[in-house]
């Protein structure tokens, strides 16, 4: 198995194992068992190839109705967490200036991922902690779809903290490890 490959399952299985196994993403899952998710790893370790790798990907989403979203995925880059902001800042920036504003937005996952203000240590961070950088592109009108029910919407992000916190960060951390070793 290449690097690329191992990556990319790894990836796999944390989407299978914790996105949609502990259910920090209802939405997940039903895209996930036609394997409608797209899983473009980058290997490059240079920024601009990532946005490269970004760009395509967007174009692929949207010349292609049959693949429901994309992970890009990124290994030898953007590991230290405020290396990878900036990779997102940039990603995000050019997706508006390359007309993508309004058809996709990015959700993002990081093995050091924090939310701000919350103490370093705390479980929360596990709901947005992947094996590896990941830039998620998501079409904004299946989010518009998935989000008509407010209320649901609203709940979920309580109920991954009270899942988070119920898991623990010990837990979580060893489970990460794991998928990122290929190990579970």
């Amino acid at each position: 198995m290449t690097d690329n490959q191992r990556v990319a399952a790894a990836t796999r299985d944390w989407v299978e194992k914790v996105v949609i196994g502990y259910n920090f993403c209802p939405f997940a899952k039903p895209v996930f068992t036609p394997d409608l998710i797209r899983y473009e790893v980058d290997d490059s370790g240079n920024p601009a190839d990532i946005l490269e790798t970004v760009y395509q990907a967007c174009q692929t989403l949207r010349e292609s109705p049959e693949i429901a979203t994309t992970l890009v995925i990124f290994y030898r880059c953007g590991n230290d967490f405020d290396d990878y902001l900036d990779i997102l800042g940039m990603a995000e920036r050019l997706l508006d200036a390359s007309g993508f504003s309004g058809e996709f937005q990015l959700a993002s996952f990081h093995p050091d991922y924090l939310f701000e203000g919350e103490d370093p240590d705390d479980a929360s961070h596990y709901t947005n902690r992947s094996p590896w950088p990941v830039l998620h592109i998501i079409r904004e009108k299946d989010i518009e779809e998935a989000m008509k029910n407010k209320d649901e919407s609203s709940a979920i992000y309580e109920r991954n903290m009270r899942k988070a916190a119920s898991l623990g960060s010990q837990h979580l951390a060893q489970l990460l490890a794991s998928l990122r070793q290929g190990q579970d």
